[in-house]
């Protein structure tokens, strides 16, 4: 594999809307999502095609691995899990509350063997409508479901930093938000991390900085301290970047899902996309944290 300087990037693959983005670390494949065409999609840091999964399923907006090798996807009716080896698959969690799921958005390991997640009003979004508003929530090992925070914008990508005991949202159209974790991870204390209403998906690297990209803010990624102090950004190529990821050994390379510029808004207001989007791979000049797996008895 070409090693790639920081600046530098490689296309891994190409789609319609890329989004939904994930480092399988144990198979060395990247899966990523097309929100329009449909499909969780897997790669090698090659580019090289592996497999497939719910190919007709749509609005796919985050991935994660669960410890068994199974790939976990959300999206419009909750969350499902599919197995690459067995081809075996099935639901996770399709209700709150007792009430079917509208939509799910990002996820992110609670370090417990649950998760994390944000919900979506997908309907809205389907619609071209403004969409109603999201809430945060934790869903444990054994599948009970927490309310983290509600009344929110509209969640997009979240990220625990368990050193500092932080969580971090993405509102998009609204503002990067930050909580302190309690012990028993509840969420308290919301501020203010990013004041920009240009928030897609979240990563965090090795040095603690939120790394924050934006459909609105083509060709960078921002970076935010935990203090929310912004930092230089990260360049990259042309185009909005709606994820980044880390993985490589050494935890410098970095995966991005990049759409057109106008990308968010042709969404937004249910207009043709103007472009093609596309899977890079390219360096950081500092690791980053690379994202766990779930524990959940699937397989």
């Amino acid at each position: 594999m070409a090693q790639l300087l920081p600046g530098e990037y490689a296309t891994l693959a190409q789609g319609t809307y890329l989004e939904g983005l994930a480092v399988d670390h144990q198979r060395n494949v990247i899966w990523y999502s097309d929100v329009v065409a449909g499909g969780i999609h897997g790669v090698t840091p090659q580019g090289t095609k592996v497999a497939v999964l719910d190919p007709d399923r749509m609005w796919t907006g985050g991935i994660l691995v669960n410890a068994d090798g199974a790939v976990l996807s959300s999206g419009q009716g909750g969350i499902r899990w599919n197995d690459p080896e067995s081809g075996r698959g099935g639901w996770l969690i399709d209700t709150l509350g007792g009430s079917p799921v509208n939509g799910i958005n990002e996820m992110w390991p609670d370090g417990e063997g649950g998760m994390f997640f944000g919900t979506l009003d997908i309907e809205s979004v389907i619609a071209a409508r403004p969409a109603r508003p999201t809430q945060l929530w934790r869903l444990t090992r054994d599948g009970q479901t927490h309310l983290l925070a509600d009344g929110l914008c509209f969640t997009n990508g979240i990220a625990c930093n368990p050193g500092l005991a932080q969580f971090y949202c993405s509102e998009t159209f609204g503002q990067a938000l930050a909580w302190d974790v309690t012990p028993d991870l509840q969420l308290t204390n919301r501020r203010v991390l990013l004041d920009r209403n240009d928030c897609d998906g979240l990563a965090i690297d090795s040095e603690d900085t939120v790394w924050i990209p934006g459909v609105y803010s083509p060709g960078i990624i921002r970076r935010v301290t935990p203090a929310g102090k912004e930092l230089p950004p990260v360049t990259t190529p042309p185009g909005a970047t709606t994820q980044v990821r880390f993985g490589g050994v050494d935890g410098c390379d970095i995966y991005i899902t990049l759409v057109p510029a106008d990308a968010g808004e042709c969404l937004r207001t249910g207009r043709p996309l103007s472009g093609t989007s596309s899977l890079r791979r390219g360096r950081s000049a500092v690791p980053g944290i690379k994202v766990g797996t779930t524990r959940f008895d699937l397989i």
